[in-house]
């Protein structure tokens, strides 16, 4: 949880129960006679609040000043006492009975706002009201309309309150009104006092900059009080998020001139000063080692007081997986040069295991059981152990992490095997690999050796090469570099993404070759007014001798849900002998994508409908690369968990349509 500012108001009413009807009905004309004081003593607010900083001139002090807001009205429902045990009686109140009914005629907006807070409303329930009585709560409620409707920016209003009906009948009390011209918003000054009002710190600038340009009641706007306090609660926030999290509202004036229909709004910020982040001050910590938590926070000593670094920081340490919550904020009243940074954590259990079910279109059903050891005994690293079942590619895998250093980075380990089933070729896989690893928010970097070794097996083989099928052992050392720059995950609406892999090796057995293997990736994501534009490429080389038995797993294959979509997984490759589709060496393939949002009655919804065109080639030569496209139609629904997308897809070149579903957005 984060707390972004220190100020908060509490407000107290003390109520004293009157025994006598005409005590509570003399009390209550009472406060309408003596105005704002009396009502401010004896009235709780049910309307909206007065507010203080709203004036006027020109007008007469009954529409100018905003006074107390009308008392609550009475209970729609009341509910009946609990019948004592052993009693008999009525176990349901009594309808509702009131004195009178009341009728507004006004336009929608104001008819709105007095059906709910008109203070007449309380007075209902008093049931006998005699005819005088009556008339002068008549009399004394056009001051509570004249502020009611003030507070949606109508100065002027012209207000009729009449009886109708006879001496004997039920009376109904009609409250119309004209409103009169909407007040616009004229000038407006934005005062900063504190440190950020002289700074010349260039970050205090263009928060100072942002504040008045995000102002949200410009010239020519209508005045409402409900605006005006937003307004000013959106330049606090804004205020407080960064640099200044103990800035207040120093004061404030609506100046409003009824005959001019117009207000000049005066704000005045006091920012206090510049606050740097402190020591760290963790609780909740047993079991794992100490260090861990400001590693993961990544937030440094000294730094300027951003809101934002210190959300972020409770996101990583909630998605870490070491704990079932996180709390970060700060307390504003300590030390401005060195505020703490208070962090409470509530740990996960030392071990648990994930049992998953699934189906995809690629593979078919998919069983999963997973296992976490988030502290092997010795060592001190994390343990995923994850067992797949599925009919394309069922795997087994174990990776182990340490815990980050001071710069991010941690050791990792990783074992895997694989049996990849692609018709005519089966494929079975290892794979060891040793590195380090560095996570960050934007940028991802990957430092590792790599073992692989694919045995190939099946129809396909015969008339076939090692090196055409990919039956082969390697050794590589690689490096992996992931730059993502949206404005939001999972459900980015802008932005880009990068990515490349640069490998290099040799292969092992009888006949040792050395070989390069690069990949590039991009995504970019361009807004559209109706929806948006997405665009994904990617290319793959690996370069070595022909005869070089390169692994399977180092080559390139694509088709499939996040590839080229109206085509099988991994359906696209080298057409070898015997009719065969093995893996080539180079790779390319691209997408375009439009993505607009569905509306429901008017609204946008959590679903997206999409028109894509895919492509994808592979080959040994680039000359050679001859794209297969698919084209189609789908659905996004933006699921708790990420994106789901289902789509359906028709391969040109195999002339067959797919349906496609994955969830989950991957870069």
């Amino acid at each position: 949880m984060i707390y972004p500012s220190p100020y908060c108001m509490q407000t107290a009413i003390a109520a004293t129960p009157l025994p006598a009807r005409f005590a509570f009905t003399s009390l209550a004309l009472t406060a309408l006679l003596l105005g704002p004081a009396a009502q401010a003593q004896t009235a709780a607010p049910a309307g909206p609040p007065a507010d203080p900083s709203i004036s006027s001139v020109s007008t007469p002090p009954s529409s100018v000043q905003q006074t107390a807001p009308a008392p609550e009205p009475p209970p729609e429902k009341v509910e009946p006492e609990a019948t004592p045990q052993g009693a008999v009686g009525p176990t349901r109140a009594e309808p509702e009975v009131t004195a009178f009914d009341i009728s507004v005629r006004a336009p929608s907006e104001v008819k709105d706002m007095l059906e709910k807070h008109l203070e007449l409303q309380r007075y209902r329930a008093v049931t006998d009201l005699d005819e005088s009585e009556l008339a002068r709560l008549i009399v004394l409620a056009e001051r509570n309309v004249r502020n009611l409707v003030g507070t949606l920016g109508y100065f002027s209003p012209d207000i009729r309150i009449t009886r109708e009906g006879g001496v004997n009948e039920r009376p109904v009390i009609v409250v119309a009104v004209e409103p009169g011209q909407a007040t616009q918003i004229g000038p407006v000054a934005i005062n900063f006092l504190g440190d950020i009002a002289d700074s010349p710190d260039t970050d205090a600038i263009t928060q100072r900059t942002e504040i008045e340009q995000d102002w949200r009641l410009p010239t020519g706007l209508r005045f409402t009080q409900d605006a005006w306090s937003n307004a000013k609660t959106q330049a606090l926030r804004q205020l407080v998020a960064r640099r200044y999290p103990a800035g207040s509202l120093a004061g404030s004036l609506a100046d409003v001139d009824a005959p001019a229909h117009t207000a000049s709004l005066t704000v005045s910020l006091d920012s206090g000063p510049l606050y740097r982040l402190g020591p760290m001050q963790v609780s909740g910590v047993e079991r794992y080692d100490p260090v861990l938590v400001p590693r993961l926070a990544r937030l440094n000593q000294g730094d300027i007081y951003d809101l934002n670094d210190l959300v972020q920081a409770q996101q990583r340490l909630a998605s870490s997986g070491y704990f079932d919550s996180a709390y970060v904020f700060i307390n504003p009243d300590n030390d401005p040069q060195a505020v703490p940074v208070q962090v409470q954590v509530r740990e996960a259990k030392l071990q648990k295991v994930v049992l998953g079910v699934g189906v995809t279109t690629d593979s078919g059903p998919r069983a999963t059981l997973e296992h976490t050891h988030h502290r092997v005994p010795g060592i001190g690293w994390r343990a995923t152990t994850k067992l797949q079942l599925e009919k394309k590619s069922p795997s087994a895998q174990t990776d182990w992490l340490s815990i980050p250093d001071e710069a991010n980075w941690r050791w990792g380990a990783l074992g895997r095997i694989e049996r990849i089933n692609d018709n005519e070729l089966i494929t079975q896989a290892q794979r060891l690999r040793f590195g380090r690893s560095q996570v960050g928010d934007q940028i991802d970097r990957n430092i590792y050796v790599q073992y692989d070794r694919a045995n190939v097996q099946g129809d396909g083989v015969v008339g076939n090469s090692d090196a055409t099928t990919g039956d082969g052992s390697a050794l590589t050392a690689n490096y992996v570099w992931t730059g993502r720059h949206f404005d939001s995950t999972p459900f980015p609406s802008k932005g880009y993404a990068l990515g490349f892999e640069l490998g290099a090796g040799t292969t092992l057995g009888q006949v040792r070759q050395p070989f390069t293997r690069t990949v590039g990736r991009w995504l970019g994501i361009v807004p559209l007014e109706n929806g948006r534009i997405a665009m994904r490429a990617e290319g793959g080389a690996v370069l070595g001798k022909d005869t070089a038995p390169i692994p399977s797993t180092q080559l390139f294959r694509t088709g499939g849900d996040n590839t080229v979509r109206g085509y099988g997984y991994r359906d696209i490759g080298i057409a070898l002998a015997n009719g065969v589709i093995g893996p080539g060496r180079y790779l390319a393939v691209g997408s375009i994508e439009w993505q607009r949002p569905i509306t429901l009655k008017g609204q946008s919804s959590e679903f997206e409908q999409t028109v894509f065109v895919d492509a994808g080639a592979v080959a040994d030569k680039p000359q050679d690369l001859t794209p297969s496209f698919g084209i189609g139609t789908g659905v996004r629904w933006k699921s708790p968990i990420g994106p789901l997308q289902i789509d359906l897809a028709y391969g040109l070149k195999v002339k067959q349509a797919r349906l496609h579903i994955s969830v989950g957005f991957v870069f």
